[in-house]
């Protein structure tokens, strides 16, 4: 994951393929203002993997960022058509998003 800033966990012996499996399902999550996957953006928080369950803790660019319902069901579906039945998400803002959390490749893309 580009952003070592978020926490994986798994409590699974297949631990990283399942982490690999949800991390390739979510960014296929793009966030259509900024044209960047959520993964890049650093807006997973914390993903923790226990067989086909995850639990998601994320945020969103803003408090009142007008896709948050879009991006957390995409979030959901994303990781059911990856085989996890079982989808938590959990949205927080403590702490709030910076850009500082982006991967360095999408920051220099970006220009920032």
């Amino acid at each position: 994951m580009a952003n070592t800033k978020s926490k994986i966990k798994s409590s699974n012996k297949n631990s990283q393929n399942l982490k690999e499996k949800a991390l390739e399902a979510l960014k296929e999550v793009v966030d259509p203002e900024i044209g960047a996957n959520i993964v890049d953006l650093g807006l997973i928080y914390d993903l923790t993997i226990d067989g086909n369950k995850v639990k998601v803790l994320m945020t969103l660019t803003s408090i009142g960022c007008p896709l948050g319902g879009f991006l957390i069901e995409e979030v959901e579906s994303k990781l059911k058509e990856a085989g996890f039945e079982n989808v938590e998400i959990n949205l927080t803002f403590d702490p709030p998003w910076t850009p500082e959390r982006m991967s360095k490749e999408l920051r220099k893309r970006l220009g920032i």
